[in-house]
């Protein structure tokens, strides 16, 4: 892997930043209540009217903004059809898509980050980006060798303008928890910054992703495309053609969803034992099926280090929680840091709300759906005191691997994947698999 130049960025453009006075007015249009009308018309009006105020919003504007929406379109399965029906194509647009810079700013930010000779390095270069996300935009061109190439380019000041668009964002609070009543925006958007700082820094990802690209050479499902040179705010990849999972999600035939979600589940369970990292950002923007079948995989801003692999425990408590001792589930969920020592928990409203999320690694085919999700949304925003994922905690260690497989299943409802998810739990996660001297130990 080869460095492109280092050179300092002028940083006079800037990304657009959430507008202000919007949060007053959906307020005011919240604030009319229907007279006459059952509670539950009114709290679907409320649904209704923000979900218009939110989803424009985030629809609009680049920068934290896109990053919020962007995460928040993969969970669009959770919501009722009547609230969210209207802005799914806007939705389905956030994952992979954004405005982009003009040519003439393209090519100052190239000359740069390269030199004024930039075009050197390109027998050909396409003016118009292939894809336009939050941090950056995706130019093909000709590496001068004659390889198809992907280049990644930094939008100047995107470190600025997107930690300033996440402290706005923070007004975004109240009209999130219309929408959604157990969404803990705070604690999303706190973790969305930590992301969006290691992603500003192309050296970091193209570490990640050449470790991808190399575990997964030749792999018969997975083509993750190679690095090529890298500096501070450019990124030279190989280029992969192929249909965006977001397509599939919108028009494939149910062949295609099954096989992309099986192959989605694989590279989330199966990463952190082949390469000690877990790619922390599994939208649909981020993969292509391509003609022969395979997944291919794009953006390593975002993973997770995980040198020892998954936690053994994870897959250990799903076990014995399968074998019905919830005893001890709940045991090693204090162990873990999930039930805090001073918390009682009624143990069979926690075997009730753990069962459906543990469904998949039960039988030998699941098949996840809108419904399905949909459900599990409703139990999680039940804001009464006896709920009992109101006693839970999640321990910091698991926050990125929760927000992971929570955004995966997101995408396995999208696409109303059936497949073998309980084979590829065995196959990959730690713990799951019995381990009888273990067992006698803590037996």
């Amino acid at each position: 892997m080869s460095d492109l130049p280092r050179r300092a960025v002028t940083r006079s453009a800037k990304l657009a930043t959430l507008p202000l006075g919007y949060a007053g007015r959906t307020a005011l249009g919240l604030g009319k209540r229907i007279g006459g009308s059952s509670a539950e018309a009114v709290a679907a009006d409320i649904r209704q009217r923000t979900a218009e105020q939110v989803f424009k919003v985030l629809g609009e504007l680049k920068g934290g903004a896109m990053k919020l929406g962007q995460a928040l379109s993969i969970f669009e399965a959770a919501l009722p059809p009547e609230v969210v029906g209207p802005y799914r194509a806007t939705l389905t647009k956030l994952q992979d898509s954004a405005p982009p810079l003009p040519a003439s700013t393209v090519h100052r930010v190239l000359a740069e980050e390269l030199g004024g000779d930039w075009r050197e390095n390109f027998l050909e270069f396409a003016d118009m980006p292939a894809a336009a996300a939050s941090i950056g935009q995706v130019h093909k061109a000709i590496w001068h060798d004659g390889r198809e190439v992907a280049v990644k380019i930094q939008y100047p000041g995107a470190g600025k303008a997107l930690l300033s668009d996440f402290n706005q964002l923070a007004r975004l609070g109240k009209l999130f928890g219309g929408l959604l009543p157990g969404l803990d925006v705070k604690a999303v958007l706190s973790e969305l910054r930590e992301r969006v700082v290691e992603e500003l820094d192309y050296f970091r990802e193209a570490e990640a992703q050449q470790a991808f690209a190399a575990e997964f050479s030749g792999d018969p499902d997975f083509l993750v495309p190679r690095v090529i040179a890298c500096n501070e705010h450019v990124l030279v990849t190989e280029w992969i053609d192929g249909k965006p999972l977001s397509k599939i999600i919108e028009s494939g035939s149910q062949e295609e969803r099954n096989r992309s979600g099986l192959l989605l589940a694989r590279l989330i369970y199966s990463s952190p034992a082949r390469v000690g990292m877990l790619h922390a950002d599994p939208h649909p923007g981020n993969f292509r099926v391509l003609p022969d079948g395979r997944l291919g995989v794009l953006d390593f801003g975002a993973v997770s280090r995980l040198p020892e692999g998954y936690p053994v425990m994870f897959g250990r408590l799903s076990r014995i929680f399968n074998s019905g001792d919830i005893d001890t589930v709940v045991a090693g969920l204090r162990a873990e840091g999930f039930i805090r020592s001073h918390i009682e928990v009624d143990v069979e409203s926690l075997s009730r709300f753990l069962a459906p999320y543990l469904q998949p690694s039960q039988v030998e085919t699941f098949k996840f759906s809108r419904e399905w999700l949909q459900a599990q949304a409703a139990t999680a925003a039940d804001l009464r005191p006896t709920n009992v994922i109101r006693q839970l905690n999640l321990p910091a260690s698991y926050v990125l691997i929760h927000r992971v497989h929570a955004a995966a299943v997101g995408v396995f409802c999208q696409l109303e994947t059936e497949a073998p998810f309980r084979g590829e739990i065995i196959r990959w996660i730690p713990g799951f698999a019995p381990e009888p001297e273990l067992e006698l130990e803590t037996g």
